[in-house]
């Protein structure tokens, strides 16, 4: 999660203020934990020297009582001074009040030189030889976290000890002090230090919060201004400091102008590349200098299947991974393109398998590689284009001879009717003679047909062009067509999406040439056999397809079929699929087949969008899937 400068400043500054209270807590602890340890030393030192003058108060009024130890041997003298002591109101008293008015000892003894228990706050310890405790200098003279960890962990017991003699060294007044006794005596200075350093950080938290929102204020608001200029707002006011953030924010608003002018020079630039790029058939990508795509042009997705958005920033190896056909003929080595021209591989693309043409371009600055520009070439339809071109110069040249032989052989024809009627009605009605007029008659009506078809395939047509739904136009063809094709004993399958955008045709035009398809299909389709109709989108254009299994069509008539009067069925006129292809070419569109003797032909009519930027939401099929069910 990504911290706001503001939230960055209040943490540094309690942070810095947490570690400034910490460090003075922590001297005010281990200054107040060695005071206390040697108020409580100091106080135990004064109560050894209280009770020593008690003890000798003690042997002195036994000595006025004449009382005396009854020998010199050290268990008589040691039993003398303890019924001294037991005997001593006033040390019975010091002790005492010792243990109740000084907090932090434990327990106070009087013992000889072996240890042994004479007098003690703690009955239970009196006849006792208690072991050597350690010092309470120890515990003064320590460290402070060897103090904080004595203080806080189990309880000890130290000892602060004054020798006691008689006539020579006789014994130790012993001041027991407890840790935790101690611990309790600092503990509620500690808890105040603690409230005092929580309160303090907490204070400065708020502080420095209040301060943050009052000095970055001017940020969040030139943050805005950048938000704004990225949303393309560019006519904004600085804000108006006196300081470096308001000369920040005068030179932001500077930039926001200047890009305000380059973004408009690149949207220019773009919109004219992007229809560039769109009316382009091959397929271009441009890769940096470090094998990233940088431009792809539309085309692209019918050689690769990925849509030119998708392609677009990847890397070259990630477009072509190893085993890709074109990698190899590429000479890519990583993401380095080698230098290729006119290579010729065979790809999977939408079609089914197709030629490809392959050429690359090492782009090269002062003798470094800054790119690669990699042209992909469909060997297939150039072919099929120059064919076609063929085929429309043939029909062009065509419709200029027989419009003018037509318009001659017409009103001859005419004449030798009229002059015919005249014949028939004045010769003998015998049977040689009237047969032979009626065989002129059929060959004169055989001849005027054959004109008028001439004729109509020259006559320049008129046009309506109008948005138009595709689906409900091939609805119609289907209804027109499937008696024939039911009577033709052909399972007929229909693939149209749910919605489709609108094309701009004549269509009375694009019904006939799609029935001319849908009639084809059915005459050269054996009983049993399936003819498929099929409406997807490709880039721009509507690609309307017809498939059927029948017998295809041989290569030496496949340059041949778009020919007029060019037929290979019996009694058919050559004209249809003649008619078809002119029909698509007045659209602007194309018309191309696919077909393999024995296994059937596939024809595509692409006929361009009526808007061309408007998104198809209904379900597309690729030519190499099955078909849908037969929509009933």
């Amino acid at each position: 999660m990504r911290l706001s400068l503001k939230t960055k400043f209040t943490l540094a500054t309690s942070l810095l203020v947490l570690a400034v209270v910490t460090t003075v807590s922590a001297l005010y602890i281990a200054r107040l934990t060695r005071q206390t340890l040697r108020q409580a030393d100091d106080r135990a030192h004064f109560v050894a020297r209280q009770i020593y003058l008690a003890c000798q108060n003690s042997l002195t009024d036994a000595a006025a009582r004449g009382e005396s130890p009854a020998s010199s041997s050290p268990a008589d003298l040691r039993a003398y001074v303890q019924r001294a002591l037991d005997n001593s109101n006033t040390l019975n008293s010091v002790m005492e009040s010792a243990i109740g008015y000084s907090p932090t000892i434990y327990e106070i003894s009087i013992s000889d030189l072996d240890g042994i228990v004479l007098v003690s706050t703690d009955a239970s310890l009196r006849g006792q030889k208690i072991a050597q405790r350690p010092p309470v200098d120890s515990l003064v003279r320590g460290g402070f976290f060897q103090q904080l960890r004595t203080l806080y962990g189990p309880p000890l017991v130290y000892e602060d000890s004054l020798p006691f003699n008689i006539n020579g060294p006789f014994g130790d007044i012993r001041i027991g002090l407890s840790s935790a006794l101690i611990r309790n005596e600092i503990s509620p200075g500690l808890i105040s230090a603690g409230y005092y350093a929580l309160a303090s950080v907490l204070l400065s938290t708020l502080l420095a919060l209040i301060v943050s929102r009052a000095s970055l204020a001017p940020i969040d608001r030139i943050s805005a201004q950048l938000d704004r200029i990225s949303a393309g707002e560019f006519d904004l006011e600085p804000v108006e400091r006196g300081d470096e953030l308001g000369a920040v924010s005068t030179k932001i608003i500077g930039i926001g102008k200047q890009l305000r002018d380059v973004r408009e020079i690149f949207s220019t630039l773009r919109e004219n590349l992007d229809q560039v790029m769109g009316g382009l058939e091959d397929g271009l990508l441009l890769f940096n200098a470090r094998g990233n795509a940088v431009l792809v042009s539309p085309s692209v997705e019918k050689f690769l299947g990925q849509r030119s958005e998708v392609l677009r920033g990847m890397r070259v190896s990630k477009i072509f991974p190893p085993g890709h056909p074109a990698r190899e003929a590429l000479g890519i080595q990583g993401d380095e393109v080698g230098h290729i021209e006119n290579a010729e591989i065979t790809l999977a693309g939408l079609h089914g398998s197709q030629r490809i043409g392959l050429s690359a371009q090492v782009i090269r600055e002062h003798g470094i590689a800054m790119g690669a520009l990699i042209t992909l070439r469909d060997v297939e339809s150039l072919e099929r284009i120059g064919n076609q071109l063929q085929v429309s110069e043939r029909l062009a040249a065509l419709g200029r001879v027989t419009a003018g032989v037509a318009h001659e052989v017409k009103n001859p024809l005419n004449s030798m009717r009229l002059w015919l009627e005249v014949l028939k009605a004045n010769m003998p009605v015998e049977p040689e003679p009237q047969q032979a007029v009626k065989m002129l008659d059929s060959e004169i009506d055989r001849l005027d047909r054959a004109v008028k078809t001439f004729l109509n395939f020259t006559k320049p047509l008129e046009i309506k062009l109008e948005e138009t739904d595709l689906r409900i136009l091939l609805d119609d063809v289907l209804e027109a067509a499937r008696p024939t094709i039911a009577k033709a004993g052909v399972e007929l399958r229909v693939d149209l999406p749910s919605e489709f955008p609108h094309v701009l045709v004549d269509g009375q035009l694009i019904h006939q040439a799609v029935l001319n398809l849908l009639l084809n299909a059915s005459d050269f389709t054996s009983p049993g056999g399936t003819i498929a109709l099929s409406l997807r989108r490709l880039g721009d254009f509507a690609v309307i397809a017809v498939a059927d299994s029948g017998a295809g069509i041989s290569p030496e008539n496949q340059k041949k079929i778009f020919q007029l009067f060019f037929t290979t069925r019996p009694g058919g006129t050559g004209i249809g699929l003649a008619n078809t292809f002119r029909f698509v070419q007045l659209h602007n569109g194309r018309i191309e087949f696919e077909s393999e003797p024995g296994r059937g032909t596939t024809f595509r009519l692409e006929l361009p969008l009526a808007r061309s930027l408007e998104a198809p939401t209904g379900k597309h099929r690729d030519f190499g899937q099955p078909f849908a069910e037969e929509k009933r």
